[in-house]
């Protein structure tokens, strides 16, 4: 391509431009479509859409209430998303969040159950720890299979959410139990000394925000920051070239999952100690104790580029359609389903831009030229 014919083109110098936008152009043009295909869902039910998306707007959003709301539904998607950053840069694909989120609330809960005198400032920061050590282990098992038996993650990390679930259940049938509760799945009120402190504001907001900052704070200098995630997205690159360099692929995969599966059990832990119950409750099904971060989270670190920073701003996004969608369904009564019908919509079509978005992101670098049609 000829001088002339670039400059014309717009190639590199408006991909200059763009570059630190175009991760971000592809997912809000995906989301902006689905809030779209969401107002056609809405006028089918009579709603009118401007009305319910105000309510949704005003109900994330509208106010110091709204939006402390807004961030405790974003606490579980900032923590699990930053675990699948880690993991996706990685090369390996971690479905097992609601597994592990499970296994950090019931780790988290042993510990509280076992040192309940145990100082504030000391015991909030132990349950904590233990629901990333909880979610470690659970997300290094998959890793380890995966690293040195190649089983498939997504099939392994699937089943061990399954397999959490009906632990969780099991424990909370009898060893976990409240004693005197007749049938309903939760533990006693756990100790006072681990409830995570409400913040300064009048709102609900607790300390949770802050150890869900810190954790993709982590995972940002983990990641951009350090050798060894280095060595992460070198193999998430090339697993055969980080072996002839000598790099330990195998190990790599296992830290990795073990490394998302420890944020995601502090998500568990936060989940426990920041409800206003203070206890773990089973009472509904796995899904109604993670509230589907799990899998939400995904997207969420997806929409965040797999930049644990910028899946930050994605999950208080996604946060604000979880605790707006409630406003949304009372203001224009329509059904629970649709509420969550929406979201899904939201989810298929950032999920499904994923390709349009690589190929934003390399125009912008320069790899691909637009040609001169003049």
């Amino acid at each position: 391509m000829t001088d002339n014919q670039q400059r014309f083109s717009g190639g590199p110098d408006i991909g200059r431009l763009l570059r630190p936008f175009a991760g971000l152009v592809v997912p809000a043009a995906a989301v902006i479509a689905a809030l779209a295909v969401g107002a056609i869902l809405l006028g089918v039910f009579g709603a009118n859409p401007f009305t319910g998306y105000r309510a949704l707007f005003t109900g994330a959003f509208g106010g110091p209430d709204e939006l402390a709301a807004t961030a405790l539904k974003s606490i579980p998607l900032m923590l699990v998303g930053v675990g699948i950053c880690i993991a996706f840069r990685t090369g390996v694909i971690n479905i097992g969040g609601e597994g592990q989120i499970i296994m950090g609330a019931i780790m988290a809960t042993l510990v509280a159950l076992a040192l309940p005198d145990v100082p504030r400032p000391i015991l909030v920061p132990l349950v904590m720890i233990a629901g990333g050590v909880g979610g470690g282990i659970w997300g290094a098992i998959p890793g380890a299979l995966k690293a040195y038996s190649g089983v498939n993650e997504i099939l392994s990390t699937i089943m061990m959410n399954i397999i959490a679930g009906f632990f969780m259940s099991f424990l909370l049938e009898d060893w976990l139990i409240e004693p005197g509760a007749i049938r309903i799945q939760q533990t006693k009120r756990l100790s006072h000394n681990a409830d995570l402190p409400i913040l300064p504001g009048g709102t609900r907001l607790h300390l949770g925000i802050v150890v869900a900052l810190v954790v993709a704070i982590l995972g940002y200098l983990l990641l951009f920051r350090s050798s060894l995630g280095m060595r992460l997205r070198a193999v998430g690159h090339n697993p055969h070239a980080s072996r002839s360099a000598g790099m330990k692929v195998e190990l790599s995969i296992t830290q990795a999952l073990a490394f998302s599966g420890a944020c995601a059990g502090i998500a568990g832990a936060v989940l426990v100690f920041g409800s206003e119950s203070h206890r773990l409750i089973g009472e509904g099904g796995p899904l109604a104790f993670t509230q589907s971060a799990g899998f939400n989270g995904i997207v969420t670190a997806l929409f965040g580029g797999l930049h644990p920073l910028f899946t930050v701003l994605s999950s208080y996004l996604f946060g604000g359609m979880l605790a707006g969608g409630i406003s949304l369904q009372r203001v224009v009564q329509v059904p629970q389903a649709l509420v969550i019908a929406l979201n899904g919509v939201v989810v298929v079509f950032v999920v499904g831009s994923l390709k349009l978005r690589a190929r934003v992101q390399q125009w912008a670098e320069g790899d691909i030229q637009m040609e001169d049609r003049a």
